[in-house]
């Protein structure tokens, strides 16, 4: 969710009773995170003073070998110092991660797009696992979540999410049924009024079709989705991209910024049909949710 989860998106996801969350570096390139955690905070005091119940949101932190340690010392410190209660992480081994965190009493919920990379975090403490499957906008994964969910959750008890492709309240019961305690929805919130982005990828993703998902590593060195509309208007072939270096790294102009220009979508964006507010979505995934877990009843002829 770069550029997608600002301070706006997450606190009217919060009013609506869902957590929400955004990744430090957008924080980073308006004020810091100490400050979008104080702004946060002082909008879900505003609700719960007007008679509200706001919802917890959550901090990503990602923890790559490549982030300077000072610099993830800093993001769990301000964390540490909000009481957040809920952290994600990714791209990297959060065994310490989860030590510092459970200090203060918060979890951690990890993603994970192989069965390996699940049973290592497992095997690491964490109290989740995101599981990115097929079809998750951005940096995805390629496993069917009809086996990955089962699988993880044959030798792991604690808290699953399924992401990848989901956008809509049937979508979550399926989630359920599967295994998985809750669902992960991202590109489905991209396409939201409180959404950071620009207003032409909400109305591209508004529009798109299956066919306008594009999976590949050329844009960013490493396997991700994106809509095939804004690749082309980037100038570029979405079927004859720049190819990789020898080290996989990508070759194309440093002109065009990944995300901000080439914008990411997942399957789900075939869902999407409107951009409307978050409150009004909420009501929408809640009803379309209830219908799907009704029992359902087909009248079979007697023979």
């Amino acid at each position: 969710m770069s550029i997608a989860s600002t301070v706006a998106l997450v606190s009217a996801c919060s009013r609506a009773g869902i957590t929400a969350c955004f990744p430090t570096h957008n924080a980073a390139r308006d004020g810091g995170l100490a400050s979008w955690l104080s702004r946060i905070q002082a909008d879900q005091k505003a609700f719960a003073d007007q008679g509200g119940c706001p919802a917890p949101f959550a901090v990503n932190i990602n923890v790559s070998r490549h982030k300077p340690q000072h610099v993830l010392d800093q993001e769990i410190a301000d964390c540490r110092a909000a009481g957040i209660s809920i952290i994600t992480s990714n791209a990297g081994n959060p065994a310490e991660l989860v030590k510092r965190v459970h200090d203060w009493g918060g979890i951690v919920i990890h993603d994970a797009t192989t069965v390996e990379q699940a049973e290592k975090a497992a095997a690491a403490g964490v109290d989740g696992l995101m599981l990115v499957c097929a079809g998750a906008g951005g940096l995805g994964g390629l496993l069917s979540p009809f086996a990955f969910v089962p699988k993880v959750r044959s030798f792991f008890g604690g808290i699953i999410q399924l992401a990848g492709g989901v956008a809509d309240g049937t979508g979550i019961a399926a989630a359920e049924i599967l295994g998985a305690d809750m669902v992960c929805m991202g590109t489905r919130f991209i396409a939201t009024e409180e959404s950071g982005v620009a207003a032409g990828h909400k109305q591209m993703l508004a529009r798109a079709r299956m066919s306008d998902i594009v999976w590949t590593e050329n844009i960013v060195g490493i396997g991700a989705n994106f809509l095939r509309p804004s690749i082309i208007a980037c100038g570029l072939d979405p079927d004859d991209l720049p190819q990789l270096t020898a080290d996989g790294r990508t070759t194309m102009s440093r002109s065009i910024k990944p995300w901000a220009d080439v914008w990411s979508a997942g399957h789900s964006a075939a869902l999407i049909k409107h951009v409307p507010t978050v409150a009004s979505l909420i009501v929408q995934l809640e009803d379309e949710y209830r219908e799907a877990s009704q029992p359902r009843k087909t009248a079979v002829p007697c023979p």
